[in-house]
């Protein structure tokens, strides 16, 4: 079995040889490494192309699902395995993402963990990331492009990665992967390290940008339903006088944190710091909670003005948003990838 290893850069000169150097210390190194760059200017492409072993595609101002649908293209290889840049890869991970799909899978399905440094990243690993494979159910988990690989037929089955979707076309893939049931199956041993965010702000964004994707393409609309539901409920609690429905509240809100904090209290033994992690959590939940909630909003009301504006005969409406987006990104350095 060959495969093909796609990424996708902007501006990654600051990861570039990190990332090379832990594919390159692979047990099953890739036949081939296609990578795609949306137009980086701090000397990115040239820190490839000094790679023998690596094929680069240039496509200024192409976004991440383009710029994997171009290496896609240009991959000579059947079996595709997906990788981010700004990651780490432990020396078996290829090999053990491969296993699935040598025994017959169309998509195998990556772990990945996450590169914390210092106690407020281990506060956040500890709300948005399983600390070990044991937390993932592998017929609900939905890989993230960090760490999946598939068969050429697999992406072609749903038209590609969705080019019209700036982020979340990761996402919008697995469902309707999961649509058509397609055979998934997990590698928990394929392990990538994902740095996290370094501080509130880029948190926010992130989460914002995640949530906005959604919205952008209808995914998950019950799950966003039940967070808006259970922030108005939260304030109408407290808001009445009586006892009872702050208590109420307050079991809800305790059983929503209980896996976060149940991560925390693994990762903490000094009893300082896990008593400090009790409090930082949760608050960190309500932080990206947030973000979330404007993510949606405001994805979901360009995804209903697009329909409206169809209606009334105006089918261009989407393309010259997403042109739009895109120049906005140019002009503000704005990183898509």
């Amino acid at each position: 079995m060959k495969v093909s290893l796609i990424a996708t850069v902007l501006n990654a000169a600051a990861d570039v040889e990190g990332f090379l150097g832990s594919i390159a210390a692979q047990t099953r190194p890739p036949d081939e490494i296609v990578i795609a760059d949306g137009g980086s200017t701090d000397g990115t492409v040239e820190l490839l192309r000094s790679n023998e072993h690596v094929t680069v595609i240039e496509e200024p101002g192409a976004n991440i699902a383009r710029g994997r649908n171009l290496a896609i293209a240009a991959a000579t290889h059947d079996v595709i395995a997906v990788a981010d840049a700004d990651c780490r890869y432990d020396p078996g991970w290829l090999e053990h993402l491969l296993e699935p799909l040598k025994a017959g899978a169309e998509v195998s399905m990556g772990f990945y963990l996450p590169i914390a440094d210092g106690f407020f990243q281990e506060c956040m690993a500890a709300v948005n990331l399983p600390v070990s494979a044991d937390e993932v159910d592998p017929d609900r988990f939905m890989p993230s492009a960090r760490s999946v690989a598939f068969r050429r037929e697999a992406i072609e089955s749903v038209g590609h990665y969705p080019e019209w979707l700036d982020i979340g076309e990761d996402m919008w893939v697995d469902v309707r992967w999961r649509e058509r049931g397609v055979d998934m199956r997990f590698a928990p041993e394929a392990v990538a390290r994902w740095p996290l965010r370094p501080t509130m702000r880029a948190i926010w964004r992130q989460y914002f940008r995640y949530a906005m994707g959604d919205g952008h393409a209808g995914m998950h609309p019950e799950r966003h339903a039940l967070r808006y539901g259970v922030y108005v409920g939260l304030v109408v609690a407290f808001l009445i006088r009586r006892r009872w429905p702050k208590l109420v509240t307050l079991g809800a809100g305790l059983a929503y944190a209980w896996t976060p904090l149940r991560r925390a209290r693994r990762q903490f033994e000094e009893p300082r710091e896990r008593a400090a992690a009790m409090v930082v959590v949760p608050a960190l939940m309500a932080w990206i909670d947030t973000a979330k909630m404007g993510g949606y909003a405001v994805g979901l009301a360009d995804r209903l003005s697009g329909a409206v504006w169809r209606r009334l005969g105006r089918p261009d409406w989407s393309t010259a948003l997403s042109e739009r987006r895109r120049k906005r990104r140019a002009s503000r350095r704005i990183d898509p990838w």
